[in-house]
């Protein structure tokens, strides 16, 4: 379970990489990093959305580590260098939201609290966010802050006109039909990242959706397709979850939210119904940015630092 290098994405240096066990034997990529500059600040856990991988978050990896953030990031299981979880490894299956959740649990008792520094700051894109927010409502998180980008509360729906109540009917419907492991419907193996630019949802800045095309056209094996019914019907329940009246306000860990403009991925309307209920926490809408932020234009992603380092007290980064 090496990391993938390539000249204009090489692993940033120093890194310690290596392979855990999910909760039910599942082998899950791993990777962590210290800090390149003082004063330290603690770790950074990172948490990618569906289909990403470690490799597409070097440069983010890099900024963090010039703040003084030591940092350590998995990869989900079924994604990235994480084992799959279905003979078509390109397709993008789990059974419940509680098998990522038993995941973060493993990777934070067997990787980061024995061998990374505190604080420990939690940042997670996507579904990435998704199992972040059922983590901090349990008592005695790890996480002294939590930064999420485009989380996901609910899917955009818009595009493939369904209300959200028939798509979680379609859901549950495929799954009790036997079809869990079918791709959704238009479903196929071309990970997002692998479409033509000009159809690409997922940013607008040409020389990093290239770059991250590239590392897939080195390593096909790191890419993701499109997700089964049964990682829809997870998600659709795992984000009613969310959207219980009261599930905000229990969250305790204080938490910056971002959401992205143009998001067609996830709904950004549910992203600030959402954050209106949190007690320890708040959000900012970046316009004009796709789903993912960190992979956005250069001013996309400044407006992204500069308020992370406004949140974290960050008065001066080396470059």
């Amino acid at each position: 379970m090496q990391l993938v290098t390539l000249a204009r994405n090489p692993v940033p240096s120093g890194a310690t990489v290596g392979e855990l066990k999910g909760h039910d034997g599942v082998r899950l990529r791993f990777a962590r990093w210290s800090a390149t500059r003082g004063p330290r600040r603690g770790t950074v856990c990172l948490f990618g959305g569906r289909g990403e991988f470690i490799e597409k978050y070097f440069e983010v990896i890099a900024d963090l580590r010039r703040r003084g953030f030591a940092v350590a990031m998995m990869d989900w299981r079924g994604q990235g260098g994480s084992q799959r979880l279905l003979r078509n490894p390109r397709k993008g299956h789990v059974r419940d939201y509680r098998d990522y959740e038993k995941d973060l649990l493993r990777f934070m008792k067997d990787i980061v609290l024995p061998d990374c520094p505190p604080p420990f700051v939690a940042m997670a894109h996507s579904m990435g966010g998704t199992i972040l927010l059922h983590n901090a409502v349990r008592p005695g998180s790890w996480f002294e802050r939590i930064v999420l980008t485009a989380p996901l509360i609910a899917l955009n729906t818009e595009k493939i006109h369904y209300p959200q109540p028939v798509v979680r009917l379609y859901a549950e419907a495929s799954c009790l039909l036997g079809m869990a492991t079918a791709y959704v419907r238009g479903g196929s193996d071309i990970p997002e990242e692998q479409v033509a630019f000009e159809n690409n949802r997922i940013t607008d800045d040409h020389e990093r959706w290239t770059r991250n095309k590239s590392i897939l056209d080195v390593a096909p094996e790191l890419g993701l397709g499109s997700p089964t019914n049964s990682w829809l019907r997870a998600t659709c329940r795992a984000c009613t979850r969310l959207q219980n009246p009261g599930f905000a306000a229990r969250i305790q860990v204080p938490m910056l939210v971002f959401a992205a403009g143009n998001d067609e991925i996830v709904s950004t309307p549910a992203i600030e119904d959402f954050c209106v209920g949190l007690k320890v926490g708040t959000h900012i809408l970046l316009p004009g940015s796709e789903h993912e932020i960190l992979q956005e234009t250069d001013g996309v992603r400044q407006r992204f630092w500069a308020a992370f380092d406004a949140y974290l007290g960050i008065r001066e980064v080396q470059v």
